[in-house]
C-alpha cells in the first residue's frame, strides 16, 4: 500500500475521532497539513494580557485576566442564582456570567487574585460587554498541584502562549494541544518558494517556519515565520493568476478597430458635454485592447458616478463599427432595463437601426430579461442570431443555451462581484472566437485587492467625476439618543418635495416574510458585529416603513415602494414613474443600489443604516446628487455612540472618496469577506497575509510570479511548487481564479 504524505495523514488518525469531527466540522481543518496552516491568531506573553478594552463584539476570544471579585446574586425570588465575575487585565473589566447549576465550580475555582485562560463569545447586555458561561483553564501556578486542568504556560517556550482561532467545544489551549501532536511532520512539509527566491530574499525554510509561528522562543521567530508564510501565500496566488494570464494571452481574438465617420463618431458628435480627461485616457486603453488579436481581459473601476457607462458604451459601439456586437450583463431586472432605458436615450435614433425614423448608421438595442413575454423575447433573440441588434443589454437570461449571437464581439459585465464564474463562461463561449470581456466595480477597490482578487485582469481607473455633478452632504442621524433628530429627517424630506424634487427611503428589509432578497442585503453587507442590540428587533422593513410614513410623516406625499419579489412590470412601472417625477417619496430595498439614475432626486434617508457593509452605503449614496441641485443622505441608526457600527457609519459621512471608503471597509472586515464567498478557495489559502496591510509584499510577489511564470509556464522545474498551486486550485478552487 502507497504510503500517505505526513501532512496528508487525516487528523482522526492522530488525534481521535470527536476532536477531528470538531476540527473538520467547525474549523474545516481534515489533514495533519491544515492544522499546521492554522496559525495561532496572536500571542500572549505571561504578564502581558489581552487588552480587555479592544475586544470585539460578536466574537469568540480567549482572555488571560486576573479575577477581581466574584458574587452570587440570587434571582426570581430566590429560586435562581447567578455568579458574576468581574475580570481585569489593568486595561479594562470584563464581566463573566455563569447560571444556575453552572455555577458551583467556577464559584469554587475562580477566586479573586486567581488567574486563567477564559474563552467564550462577546456579547452585550445592559450596554456592558461580557462573556456568558465562558469555558476557562487556570493556569498552572494558580491550578491545585496535579490539577489536570492547569494550562502549564512555561512548557510553551519563552512563554509566549499561542492564541489559536478557536470555535465552540474546542477552545485555544485544546487546539494548542493538538498542534503539539502534529508538529513533529512539519519537517516533511514541501518547500513550494524556488531555492533561489528563498536564499536570495533570506528567508528561513518551511518547516522552520512552521516550527517558529507555533511554538516561537522569542517575538523574532515570530516575525521570521510571518514574513515567510505571508510570502508562501502570495507567491503561489500570484503564480496561478500569471500562468492564467499568460495562458489568456495566447488565446486568439478578432480584433475590433474603430472606423472612422462610423456608429462612435455620430455618438461623439451629438454628446451635449465633452468626456472628462479620465474618460478619454481609459477609452484609449480599451481601444487599444480591442485591436489586438487576444482577448481584453480589463477591469474598470471608479468613483460612483464617474461616468463608467459612457465608457463602456463607446467600447460598445466601436465594437459594433467593427462589424461585432456587444453584449452588456446586468446583475438585477431593475438594472437591466435602467441600462438599457439610458442607452437608447443616450444614443437617440441611433439606437433606432432598420426602424423608421433611425439613422442609417444607427443599429438596434435590445433588452433581453428572463420575465419578458414570448412574442418580444421571440424577438429579441431573432435579432441577435441575425446580427440586426449590434448592443443587447439583459441579465442572467442572455447565458441561456437558447441565445445565440451572430458575432459577439465585446462583453462588458457590470457589478462583477454579483456574477459566478460559471455565468461569465457561458457568456464567453458564444462567441467564434473568446470575445474581449470588460469588467465594470460599482465601487472603487484598493490596488493590492484588485491585484488578489482581480489579479488576472488589466486595471483602469476613472477618478474624476463629470461636470454637473452636486455635492453630497451625509449626516448620521442617531434616532435612539436623539428621536428628534429623526422627526427633524422627515421634515428635511418634506422641504426636498416642495421644492420639486424627489427623495428615496431605503430598509434592509421587505416585510412580511423573510425571503431571498432579504437575505441577500443580510449578506453583502457586513452584518454590523453588533446589529442586533439585546432586545433583538429584526431589521426595518419597506412595507411597514411605507405604511407608517405615509399615515404620519410624509402624510401627503405621493409615496411608493420598490422591492425584487414585485412583479417586473410593476417594477418597472413604478421606476418608470418615479423617473418621470409622478412620485415623491420611493420606499425600497436595495434594489436601487446600483446604476438607477434620477437626476431630480435630491435626498436619501437609509434606515438602520448599520445593517449596511461601508460600500454598499457609498453605493446607495450615489443615487443622490446627480442633478444640478445638491445632494442629501441621512444614515438612521439606533447603535450606541461608541460603537463600531457608529464609527463606521461617521466614516461614511465624513468623505465622498469611494477609495478611502473601501479602505475603512476592508480594514474592518475579515479578509475572507474581501476576497468574497466565490472565492472560498482562496479565503482558505489566505491565513496569514492581509490584503490591505501587505501591499509591498503581494506586489513583490506579483513582479516574481510574473519572472517565474515567463521562464517556465508550465512549471516543468518546480515540483514543489506545482504541488502547492495544486493544492490551491483544487477543482472548487481553481474557479476562484477563473475570473475572466
Amino acid at each position: 500500500m502507497e504510503r500517505v504524505p505526513a501532512l496528508e495523514e487525516p487528523l482522526k488518525k492522530l488525534l481521535g475521532g470527536p476532536t477531528a469531527k470538531v476540527m473538520a466540522e467547525h474549523l474545516d481543518l481534515h489533514t495533519v497539513g491544515d492544522l499546521l496552516h492554522h496559525y495561532p491568531r496572536r500571542y500572549e506573553e505571561r504578564g502581558q494580557l489581552t487588552k480587555l478594552a479592544e475586544l470585539p463584539l460578536d466574537e469568540d476570544v480567549t482572555v488571560v485576566a486576573q479575577v477581581a471579585d466574584a458574587r452570587v446574586h440570587t434571582f426570581n425570588h430566590g429560586r435562581g442564582q447567578r455568579l458574576e465575575i468581574t475580570i481585569t487585565d489593568g486595561s479594562g473589566r470584563l464581566q463573566l456570567v455563569f447560571f444556575g447549576r453552572g455555577i458551583h465550580k467556577p464559584h469554587k475555582e475562580l477566586l479573586p487574585g486567581s488567574r486563567a485562560m477564559f474563552a467564550g463569545k462577546v456579547s452585550m447586555f445592559n450596554r456592558r460587554m461580557q462573556l456568558a458561561h465562558p469555558t476557562y483553564a487556570k493556569l498552572a501556578a494558580d491550578a491545585a498541584d496535579g490539577a489536570d486542568d492547569g494550562v502549564d504556560i512555561a512548557s510553551w517556550a519563552g512563554a509566549l502562549i499561542p492564541i489559536y482561532p478557536a470555535c465552540k467545544g474546542l477552545e485555544s489551549w485544546k487546539i494548542a494541544k493538538a498542534v503539539d501532536a502534529v508538529l513533529p511532520s512539519a519537517q516533511e512539509a514541501v518547500d513550494p518558494l524556488p531555492e533561489s527566491l528563498r536564499e536570495g530574499r533570506g528567508f528561513v525554510s518551511l518547516p522552520e517556519a512552521l516550527l517558529k509561528v507555533h511554538r516561537p522562543h522569542t517575538k523574532a521567530d515570530i516575525e521570521d515565520a510571518r514574513e515567510r508564510l505571508k510570502w508562501d501565500e502570495a507567491f503561489v496566488l500570484q503564480v496561478a493568476l500569471a500562468r492564467r494570464r499568460h495562458a489568456e494571452g495566447q488565446l486568439p481574438a478578432a480584433a475590433r478597430r474603430p472606423v472612422p465617420g462610423g456608429l462612435l463618431d455620430a455618438f461623439d458628435a451629438k454628446l451635449p458635454f465633452t468626456l472628462t480627461e479620465g474618460q478619454e485616457k481609459v477609452s484609449r486603453e480599451i481601444f487599444d485592447d480591442l485591436a489586438t488579436e487576444h482577448p481584453m481581459h480589463r477591469l474598470l473601476q471608479g468613483e460612483v458616478g464617474s461616468g463608467k457607462t459612457m465608457v463602456a458604451l463607446r467600447a460598445m459601439l466601436a465594437v459594433v463599427d467593427a462589424g461585432g456586437q456587444a453584449a452588456m450583463l446586468a446583475p438585477t431586472e431593475v438594472l437591466a432595463q435602467q441600462h438599457h432605458r439610458s442607452i437608447t436615450e443616450m444614443m437617440g435614433e441611433l439606437a433606432e437601426g432598420g426602424m423608421l425614423g433611425g439613422a442609417e448608421r444607427g443599429t438596434k438595442v435590445v433588452l433581453l430579461t428572463g420575465s419578458m413575454g414570448m412574442p418580444a423575447r421571440r424577438q429579441a433573440l431573432l435579432d441577435l442570431v441575425t446580427g440586426e441588434a449590434g448592443l443587447v443589454i439583459g441579465t442572467h437570461a442572455l447565458i441561456e443555451d437558447k441565445v445565440q449571437f451572430h458575432d459577439l464581439g465585446l462583453v462588458v459585465v457590470d457589478e462583477q462581484h454579483r456574477f459566478g464564474v460559471e455565468q461569465r463562461d457561458a457568456l464567453r463561449t458564444k462567441g467564434k472566437q473568446p470575445p474581449h470581456l470588460l469588467v465594470m466595480t460599482a465601487t472603487p477597490i484598493p490596488r493590492t485587492v484588485a491585484m488578489t482578487v482581480f489579479g488576472d485582469l488589466e486595471t483602469s481607473v476613472l477618478d474624476q467625476l463629470p461636470a454637473g455633478r452636486s455635492p453630497i452632504a451625509s449626516h448620521v442621524v442617531p434616532a435612539q439618543d436623539k428621536p428628534h433628530f429623526l422627526a427633524r429627517a422627515w421634515e428635511r424630506v418634506r422641504e426636498e418635495v416642495d421644492k420639486g424634487h424627489q427623495a428615496y427611503v431605503v430598509c434592509p428589509r421587505i416585510g412580511d416574510v423573510a425571503d431571498e432578497e432579504d437575505a441577500k442585503s443580510a449578506k453583502g453587507k457586513k452584518k454590523a458585529e453588533e446589529a442586533e442590540t439585546a432586545d433583538k428587533r429584526p431589521p426595518l422593513a419597506v412595507i411597514e416603513i411605507a405604511e407608517q410614513l405615509a399615515n404620519g410623516p410624509l402624510k401627503g406625499l405621493r409615496t411608493e415602494i420598490l422591492h425584487g419579489r414585485m412583479q417586473p412590470d410593476d417594477k418597472d412601472d413604478v421606476m418608470r414613474r418615479f423617473s418621470a417625477g409622478e412620485v415623491d417619496v420611493l420606499v425600497a430595498t436595495t434594489v436601487i443600489e446600483v446604476g438607477v439614475n434620477v437626476p431630480n432626486a435630491t435626498a436619501m434617508v437609509i434606515m438602520d443604516a448599520d445593517r449596511f457593509g461601508v460600500s454598499q452605503l457609498h453605493q446607495l449614496r450615489g443615487r443622490v446628487g446627480r442633478g444640478s441641485a445638491p445632494g442629501l443622505c441621512l444614515l438612521v441608526t439606533d447603535m450606541p455612540e461608541a460603537s463600531p457600527a457608529r464609527a463606521r457609519l461617521g466614516a461614511v459621512a465624513s468623505t465622498l472618496d469611494g477609495f478611502e471608503l473601501s479602505r475603512i471597509d476592508l480594514e474592518q472586515r475579515r479578509e475572507g469577506d474581501v476576497l468574497g464567498q466565490a472565492q472560498s478557495g482562496v479565503r482558505s489559502s489566505l491565513r496569514m497575509l492581509t490584503v490591505i496591510e501587505d501591499e509591498e509584499v503581494i506586489a513583490a510577489a506579483r513582479e516574481e510570479a510574473v519572472t517565474v511564470v515567463a521562464a517556465d509556464p508550465a512549471l516543468a522545474g518546480l515540483p514543489a511548487l506545482r504541488t502547492a498551486l495544486d493544492a490551491l486550485l483544487d477543482k472548487d478552487r481553481e474557479q476562484y481564479l477563473d475570473k475572466g
